[in-house]
């Protein structure tokens, strides 16, 4: 089959569509994110050549946005390195929940879809197979979502990229980002010990908000990280 005729019928399966459809519904917040990080990228000093490399090979609002005042300061390297490692530790958790379901697949593809792999995909794709396990259709509805997200997230941060001398801060869209991501934490806290581990989070990330460098996110991530192992440790969880 030619590539017109797949992804002809890519894009008429029912998974592929419902991955779109279940994607689309935090597009805006998604845009938002990726506006403020195309802007702040530019503001921070970035050449636009850099700045949209950044965006098309890093693909990480977070780790970008955390680095990006580490650069303008001009931060030491492992400083820089262990922030945004610090920041992403995350994937190495929502990577351990994907190779159940796409462990499978031969490596190339599986490098693919990690780097297509976001917050959003995950959250999304592990309410509707909660089974971690292989199923038909997961790897169709997956990429519906990657056909909404990376798009989208491109084309916003591009425009920031390229109007960032044009968009005045008091139109307050950073603020637009930051609701899109509680609204994404607040829907993966779906047991106690969560709570207890985003609260440790803002709690430890509040008080140390004067250290330089940033460094109140490193602190806030070990917190949160110890409590959680704790919490796990005490119901003798695997």
């Amino acid at each position: 089959m030619q590539f017109p005729e797949r992804l002809r019928a890519l894009t008429a399966d029912d998974d592929f569509r419902q991955g779109v459809r279940d994607m689309a519904s935090p597009s805006l917040g998604l845009a938002a994110w990726g506006l403020v990080t195309g802007i702040t990228m530019v503001k921070s000093g970035l050449s636009l050549p850099l700045a949209m490399g950044m965006s098309l090979l890093v693909f990480a609002g977070s780790a970008q946005l955390t680095a990006l005042p580490l650069i303008a300061s001009g931060a030491p390297l492992w400083v820089l390195l262990a922030t945004a490692f610090c920041v992403n530790l995350r994937f190495v958790i929502f990577s351990a929940q994907w190779r159940h379901y796409f462990g499978h697949l031969p490596r190339v593809r599986r490098l693919m879809t990690t780097y297509f792999a976001a917050d959003l995909n995950f959250v999304y794709f592990v309410k509707r197979y909660p089974d971690a396990q292989p199923a038909p259709g997961q790897q169709r509805y997956f990429w519906g979502g990657v056909a909404v997200n990376w798009p989208m997230w491109q084309v916003a941060s591009f425009t920031g990229i390229l109007l960032a001398d044009r968009i005045p801060a008091h139109w307050g869209i950073g603020f637009a980002g930051v609701m899109a991501l509680l609204g994404l934490s607040y829907s993966l806290l779906v047991e106690k010990m969560l709570w207890w581990v985003a609260i440790t989070a803002g709690a430890v990330s509040i008080a140390t908000y004067s250290l330089p460098l940033k460094l109140n996110i490193l602190c806030a991530i070990v917190a949160a990280g110890a409590v959680g192992w704790w919490l796990d440790a005490r119901k003798g969880r695997p």
